[in-house]
């Protein structure tokens, strides 16, 4: 009888230690769509304190509850416990999502042809969340970084396509307090330039992130990969959009102001591909616009139209964050 009482005792710690490992880590940020339930439980839907997410707040994402989520594990502070779950359909990932296969091999996108998410920051309102940063120490009214957007990223999809090809130890180094311990980046000094203006992140190793997360899995060279996202970026600011944004800097501006200059500036629908994120500042609880991503799809090359990559992608719809402040330079 002892025997079967310690097979049984074993048998039941084998299987709590493999729910324990069914949860997906995941990195960067939740940004809430809507207002939903954020429960302790998916199963029972036990929700303490009655806690539910606000639209267009931003959480830190933690997990998924597997490799392909339903609900996404989320920081909700001043929640008890604050660790909760939603559903993936309440909101969408910036800046991160699960960890790659081990394989780490390129998935193909489910419509056949190449697509992608094209992230845009607004330098300041991200600086207010991290003013510790080097690149955000160093903001000044007459640098680029005050009056353009900066480019975070271009991530092939689907979602999920990440580390192509990529070493163990470069993924284990692949936190922001170890960037600067991957590889460089190959670039020519022309693009390279341009790289640390419009990317302020580099102060920070951001585009050897950048590269070994999502730009491994582009299917080009370094120097492709970053030139090919520069004439993108050239493209926005150069535009209608980047207009709107400094002529209402300390103003508020709505997704739907901010659709209809993508449409003015890229043509009638172009709007319909962008999603608006919002982050709030810490110390004085505004909802400022940090990011904007756009979707694209189809081949991308040194001779690509933005307005036909977001033309021939899917609609986004209405969800984001519906409205926010165009952040000033400098600490608010």
């Amino acid at each position: 009888m002892r025997v079967w009482a310690l097979w049984g005792s074993m048998m039941l710690a084998l299987a709590g230690a493999g729910a324990a490992h069914a949860d997906v880590k995941m990195s960067g940020t939740f940004v809430a769509d809507s207002a939903c339930p954020a429960t302790q439980a998916i199963k029972n839907g036990k929700n303490p304190g009655n806690i539910s997410t606000e639209a267009g707040k931003s959480y830190d994402l933690l997990a998924g509850n597997k490799d392909e989520p339903t609900h996404y594990l989320i920081q909700v502070p001043g929640a008890d416990p604050e660790r909760r779950w939603v559903k993936i359909s309440c909101g969408h990932v910036t800046g991160g999502s699960a960890a790659t296969t081990p394989s780490g091999q390129t998935k193909p996108s489910a419509s056949g042809k190449p697509e992608y998410v094209f992230a845009l920051s607004w330098q300041p309102a991200f600086c207010e969340t991290k003013a510790s940063k080097p690149e955000c120490k160093a903001q000044s009214p007459s640098e680029f970084d005050a009056s353009h957007f900066t480019l975070h990223g271009l991530w092939p999809q689907p979602n999920g396509n990440f580390y192509c090809q990529v070493s163990a130890s470069d993924k284990a180094n692949d936190n922001p307090a170890h960037w600067g311990d991957l590889p460089p980046v190959d670039l020519d000094a022309k693009t390279r330039a341009e790289l640390e203006q419009v990317m302020p992140g580099t102060a920070s190793k951001l585009e050897r992130h950048e590269w070994i997360k999502h730009g491994t899995c582009y299917g080009k060279s370094q120097q492709e990969y970053f030139s090919d996202a520069l004439n993108l970026m050239r493209a926005v600011n150069a535009s209608a959009v980047r207009d709107l944004f400094t002529k209402n800097v300390g103003r508020q501006l709505t997704s739907d102001e901010i659709r209809g200059a993508f449409n003015a500036a890229f043509g009638a629908g172009a709007g319909d591909r962008v999603r608006v994120s919002c982050l709030v500042d810490p110390s004085s609880g505004r909802r400022m616009i940090g990011e904007l991503t756009l979707g694209l799809s189809g081949p991308i090359g040194p001779d690509s139209k933005l307005g036909d990559l977001l033309m021939a992608s899917a609609p986004t719809g209405k969800a984001g964050c519906p409205k926010g402040t165009v952040d000033a330079i400098g600490f608010q």
